[in-house]
């Protein structure tokens, strides 16, 4: 349950981004991105060596002690990372305040689509029928709302496609604490970055306004969830996660129609209650084939 829990809230903090982020539509995407990944560096760095001190130390001296083989393979698997979450964070910033919200809301729509179908292609994660009956749910949903936005269904595929490997790629065997991991990530991330700060227009004034919400996207809208997010991975499956990721859009939905006041249209609604609808089934359906693989193993462990 722990495991669930960690999921819904990293996806219901982002669902309310657009509240932060918003706000500073009049800087550039560059601005929050070059800022929001300095702020998370230093928070999350102070963080491992404050109240992390032990797992890092014991997921230093697992980095030593791993084969040179396995230690490659760590190496790829955080440049990997790393780069897509940081390219995830600039599309999505530039997304939000250049495009629309509603266009970051269908990402996050397709997103758990992506996830679901590369991790059953890639990680062997099955589905039962009443899961890909709501996947195809899913998909009708998206192409109801991408009917006639084909810019921000491109956008939206590049976001979604980002994230949705980002978090195929934490369903690794690596003995590292998962905090530790969120840590390597974003420090490296920060490193990749830093380059474009010789792009960032010098001429608009940063206002303390602007210091303080790139502070709470770096804290609570960037190391909160994603540390969630991998927390949840710990036991979850791939597919599970994405899919719960549906609650993120449908908070951003909300806000962009009752709070943003942004256009909204019959297919819209149509298109979200399907996606409601089709987290519904997705998570009755999984937890229905626990309980049925449950029962089949207390059968079999029976004494005959």
């Amino acid at each position: 349950m722990k495991y669930y829990l960690s999921a819904i809230l990293g996806f219901a903090i982002w669902g309310t981004f657009p509240l932060v982020l918003r706000p500073l539509a009049e800087f550039g995407a560059l601005h929050i991105l070059i800022y929001r990944v300095i702020f998370a560096t230093i928070c999350i760095v102070m963080a491992c060596l404050i109240f992390r001190r032990k797992q890092t130390v014991s997921s230093l001296e697992y980095i030593k002690s791993a084969s040179r083989h396995e230690r490659k393979s760590l190496l790829i698997n955080v440049l990997a990372s790393a780069i897509l979450l940081g390219l995830n964070w600039f599309v999505f910033i530039y997304v939000m305040n250049t495009i629309s919200v509603n266009a970051t809301s269908l990402a996050y729509l397709i997103c758990p689509i992506l996830t679901t179908v590369i991790a059953w292609f890639f990680l062997n994660e099955r589905l039962n029928r009443g899961q890909w009956f709501a996947v195809i749910l899913s998909v009708v949903s998206c192409i109801m709302l991408a009917y006639g936005h084909f810019i921000d269904l491109l956008y939206s595929l590049l976001v979604a496609l980002t994230y949705a490997v980002y978090l195929i790629l934490q369903k690794n065997k690596f003995q590292l604490d998962r905090f530790f991991t969120l840590t390597i990530h974003i420090v490296v991330s920060t490193i990749l970055l830093l380059p474009l700060f010789a792009f960032i227009d010098t001429t608009t004034p940063l206002t303390n306004q602007f210091y303080g919400l790139v502070l709470v996207i770096a804290a609570g809208y960037t190391i909160i969830p994603l540390f969630l997010n991998i927390f949840a991975l710990k036991e979850l499956d791939s597919s599970i996660v994405g899919i719960l990721m549906y609650l993120n859009p449908i908070i951003s939905f909300l806000l962009a129609v009752f709070y943003f006041n942004e256009s909204i249209h019959i297919i819209q609604i149509l298109a979200f209650v399907l996606i409601f609808i089709a987290v519904i089934i997705f998570n009755i359906s999984y937890v229905l084939q626990r309980k049925r693989n449950a029962q089949l193993i207390s059968i079999t462990d029976k004494p005959l």
